[in-house]
């Protein structure tokens, strides 16, 4: 009879592994190609709503042939986390042998989803946004806010980020570490509006949220100097959006 060993990793494990931002990027246009061209099985995703309000845990099945893949994450959000000192987001993924159905590996979601989410939004933003874009607006500096800095990097020329959070302390850290990791120009602003007027992209990267607080305002994303053209990324739902954002031509992705 075959053995079956069943590979752990943590989250350490998985930053370990050495995985670029690049090679994310690659598997998510084989992956999104073959879900548009009807080769993969990914059923709406089913969830509990633990605690009420915004909570979440969702399972998230899926196989993608072109890929070999097949596996779940199971994945909580709890937008109140962090009053104890907690990652909004936790979970596990579960990955499967596609000839056995034999799980071969169960491992923490984070890094991946943090990843994944970036690397999504840049996909999408290869086709929608300019590829000169050098200016972006970053609402949510925690760590999406990371991940889709670094994503967009790959893909386009970014010269300057405009940061804001609503905790004015993370968007300095953002300043400070991000900017020196990806070498680029970093700017803490005092509010939403300032990280939006005049950018190539704008990015919304806060917690899902059942009711949208709609933070940016129609006509925002117009003022001089913006561009004759930009794309918006709400990542999260799109919740700090009031709609619509603008009436001047632009890519609205989720």
């Amino acid at each position: 009879m075959a053995e079956n060993n069943l590979l752990y990793l943590s989250q350490a494990d998985v930053v370990a592994a050495g995985i670029s931002m690049a090679e994310i990027i690659d598997a998510l246009e084989v992956a999104f190609r073959a879900k548009g061209e009807g080769r993969t099985e990914m059923p709406p995703k089913p969830g509990v709503h633990p605690g009420g309000g915004n909570n979440f845990i969702h399972a998230m099945p899926a196989y993608i042939p072109d890929l070999k893949s097949a596996g779940v994450k199971w994945v909580s959000g709890f937008p109140e986390n962090y009053k104890q000192g907690l990652p909004y987001i936790s979970g596990l993924l579960i990955y499967n042998d596609i000839a056995t159905g034999l799980p071969l590996a169960v491992m923490d979601c984070v890094w991946i989803t943090a990843k994944r989410t970036g690397a999504a939004s840049a996909v999408a933003a290869r086709r929608l946004a300019r590829p000169e874009s050098s200016v972006m607006g970053m609402l949510g500096c925690g760590v999406q806010g990371r991940s889709h800095a670094e994503a967009f990097q790959v893909l386009f020329p970014l010269q300057k980020i405009m940061a804001y959070d609503k905790d004015p302390a993370a968007a300095q850290r953002y300043a400070e570490e991000v900017g020196k990791n990806l070498g680029i120009e970093i700017v803490p602003v005092k509010t939403p509006r300032e990280a939006v007027s005049g950018c190539d992209i704008v990015v919304t990267a806060g917690p899902i949220l059942k009711v949208p607080h709609a933070t940016i305002q129609a006509g925002w994303l117009d003022e001089e100097p913006s561009p004759r053209w930009w794309t918006t990324i709400p990542s999260g739902a799109g919740t700090p959006w009031h709609r619509p954002p603008s009436s001047a031509p632009t890519t609205c992705l989720s």
